[in-house]
């Protein structure tokens, strides 16, 4: 059974799966978010919205474009979270003056609050990747993924 399955392999018309670069990101995601989730799940948080709250934290506020591109999120889910976020009154949205089609997205008092409680639980997730890695050998991946994405991006066609 083996033999034929190898047989099949040397036909196929591409790499073999165990040298798939998108099942690699994934498999290497998935092993850091188990470390995060249930560090989430205690503060009431999905992966997403987390990603959102996060990704407000550091500026005054983005157009709902921007934040979408930046969480890596599609528009529809970025919008259903952010209902969700509002509800809870982690979020507001404020119209642009001059369009009252877009609108800036910001962390009302409460999502600050919220960040930063969760911020040292996720800073020790951090921490526990970077035991088990290696500070260099995690300063080493962000710097070949920000290599990848550039040289990708600049490629793009």
């Amino acid at each position: 059974m083996a033999d034929d399955r190898q047989k099949n392999n040397a036909r196929l018309p591409m790499r073999d799966f165990a040298h798939s670069l998108p099942m690699a990101l994934l498999q290497a995601r998935e092993s850091a978010m188990r470390r995060f989730r249930p560090m989430l799940r205690r503060h009431g948080l999905t992966e997403q919205q987390w990603r959102v709250i996060r990704g407000l934290a550091e500026v005054d506020g983005l157009e709902v474009s921007e934040l979408a591109e930046r969480c890596m999120l599609l528009a529809p889910s970025l919008t259903r979270i952010l209902q969700f976020l509002e509800t809870k009154r982690y979020v507001k949205r404020t119209r642009v003056e001059t369009d009252q089609r877009r609108s800036i997205v910001s962390l009302t008092r409460d999502g600050r609050r919220l960040f930063e409680a969760v911020a040292p639980d996720s800073e020790a997730c951090y921490a526990q990747i970077e035991e088990a890695f290696g500070k260099d050998g995690l300063d080493q991946l962000y710097e070949q993924l920000r290599r990848m994405y550039v040289a990708l991006e600049s490629t793009e066609s």
